[in-house]
C-alpha cells in the first residue's frame, strides 16, 4: 500500500547562507480509478488512505447511493503490468465497488473519462437545479443552532488533528462536527479538498449517519460550489471554511437553506446564508454596504 507521506532528500536555500541538504516529507499523490460493477466511473488524484470511504462519498455526491445499505462491497483490482512481465500487480489504485441488490448502477452519462481535480467543471444555474433534483435530503428545515463561540473553535480543533499536514504542509482537511455537542466526529486529510470531503461523507454513510443532520462540515480551504454540493447531497446543514466561498457556492447555499460560513478565523466569521442558525454573537452597529455607497451626484 502506498504511503501517505514520501521521504526524500532536498536542498534548502536561504539568501546569504550556504545550501544545506536534509530529509523532508512530501504528500503522496496518486490516481484512484473508481469502478462500479467493473465499469470505470472516474479517476481522481488523491492521497492514498480511506479509499473505500472516498469511493462511497463520491457515489453519494453523484446521487448514486444515499444510505449505507446501498453500498455492498469494495475491492482493489490489479493495476499496471510490471515491466518485462505479463504479470499484473495490485497497485491499490483501482477500486471496484459493488452496490446492493436493487440499487441502480450509475447512469453512463456520469462516467468521467478524465481526471477530476479541485474544480468539477460545473457552473451556472443549471448546476444548482441539478443538485436540487438529485439530492434525497433537505437541509432547509434542519433545526441546528450553534453558539458562535463554539463554531469559532472548530478551525483550531481541526488543525490540531492534522497529523499528516504537520509532516508535509501539503494536505487539505475536512471534518464533521456534531453541532449540538461540538464533538469532532471524523477528520480526513487529502491532497484534494474535494477528496477530503468525500472521505468524510463516505465515513458518515458507512456509519449510518446520513443525512448528517445538525452537523457542521468544516474545511481547511475555500468553500467552492462543489464542496457546497457535497454537503447538500449528504444532508449537512452548515458548511464552514477558513477562506472565501465562491459566488456560485453562496447562490446554492442560499437557495437550498444551507448555512454557509467563510473566513472563519479566530473570533470572526462572515455568514453568507441562513445566519439564524448561529447564536450568541454580540450585536454591533454597522452600515449596510449595499446602501452606504449608494449615492448620486
Amino acid at each position: 500500500m502506498s504511503r501517505i507521506a514520501d521521504r526524500r532528500r532536498v536542498t534548502r536555500l536561504t539568501v546569504g547562507r550556504s545550501p544545506t541538504r536534509r530529509a523532508d516529507y512530501l504528500t503522496v499523490e496518486e490516481p484512484l480509478e473508481i469502478r462500479v460493477f467493473g465499469r470505470s466511473l472516474a479517476v481522481t488524484m488523491r492521497t492514498p488512505g480511506h479509499d473505500v470511504e472516498l469511493a462511497a462519498g463520491f457515489l453519494v455526491s453523484e446521487g448514486v447511493i444515499h444510505r449505507g445499505e446501498d453500498f455492498s462491497t469494495a475491492r482493489y483490482c490489479a493495476g499496471a503490468e510490471y515491466e518485462g512481465s505479463d504479470e499484473q500487480g495490485n497497485t491499490y489504485n483501482i477500486l471496484d465497488v459493488s452496490l446492493a441488490p436493487g440499487v441502480a448502477p450509475p447512469d453512463p452519462s456520469l462516467e468521467r473519462n478524465f481526471y477530476t481535480t479541485s474544480s468539477c467543471g460545473l457552473c451556472g444555474k443549471a448546476s444548482i437545479d441539478a443538485v436540487h433534483t438529485q439530492t434525497h435530503f433537505t437541509v432547509a428545515d434542519d433545526q441546528l443552532e450553534i453558539d458562535a463561540a463554539a463554531l469559532a473553535g472548530f478551525p483550531e480543533a481541526l488543525r490540531a488533528q492534522q497529523r499528516v499536514f504537520d509532516r508535509t504542509g501539503g494536505l487539505h482537511a475536512a471534518g464533521l462536527f456534531d453541532g449540538r455537542t461540538g464533538e469532532l466526529l471524523v477528520l480526513r486529510e487529502d491532497v484534494g479538498r474535494h477528496n477530503a470531503v468525500d472521505k468524510v461523507v463516505g465515513w458518515a454513510l458507512m456509519n449510518g449517519r446520513l443525512p448528517a443532520r445538525s452537523c457542521v462540515l468544516m474545511v481547511s480551504g475555500r468553500a467552492s460550489f462543489e464542496l457546497t454540493q457535497k454537503a447538500l447531497m449528504a444532508g449537512i446543514p452548515m458548511l464552514a471554511a477558513v477562506s472565501a466561498p465562491s459566488s456560485l457556492a453562496a447562490d446554492l447555499a442560499e437557495e437550498s437553506g444551507l448555512t454557509l460560513v467563510g473566513f472563519l478565523r479566530g473570533p470572526s466569521m462572515v455568514v453568507y446564508s441562513r445566519p439564524d442558525r448561529i447564536v450568541g454573537a454580540a450585536p454591533e452597529d454597522a452600515t449596510d454596504d449595499d446602501t452606504a455607497d449608494d449615492t448620486t451626484d
